[in-house]
C-alpha cells in the first residue's frame, strides 16, 4: 500500500504527516483491496476560516473513489474525508 501527501504551496508538518499515514494504514486494514491514498492538502483563502481543503483519492483493485471536504483543521477534514471515502468503499463491498 501506498500513501502519497502532496501539501501544495505550504510545507506539511511531521505531525501531520504522522496523522494521514496513521489514518490511512486503518483505513487499508479495514479494507484491504486498497493499493494507493492520495492525499492533496490546500490552503483556500488563508484569511477565512473554513480553510483547509483536503482532498483524498482511493485506488483499488477495480477502480477508484475521491472525496473532498473543507474544514477549520487540515486533520478535520481529512477524517471528513476518510468518512466519505468509507461509506463509498462499503457501497462497492455491497456490490459484489
Amino acid at each position: 500500500m501506498d500513501v502519497r501527501i502532496q501539501a501544495i504551496h505550504f510545507e506539511a508538518s511531521e505531525k501531520l504527516v504522522d496523522f494521514i499515514n496513521k489514518k490511512a494504514d486503518r483505513l487499508v486494514r479495514r479494507f484491504v483491496i486498497i493499493n494507493t491514498v492520495e492525499v492533496t492538502l490546500k490552503v483556500v483563502k488563508p484569511e477565512t476560516a473554513m480553510n483547509k481543503e483536503v482532498l483524498v483519492r482511493v485506488i483499488f483493485d477495480g477502480g477508484e473513489t475521491v472525496a473532498t471536504k473543507i474544514a477549520d483543521t487540515f486533520e478535520e477534514a481529512y477524517d471528513l474525508s476518510l468518512e466519505a471515502i468509507e461509506r463509498q468503499l462499503e457501497k462497492q463491498k455491497d456490490k459484489k
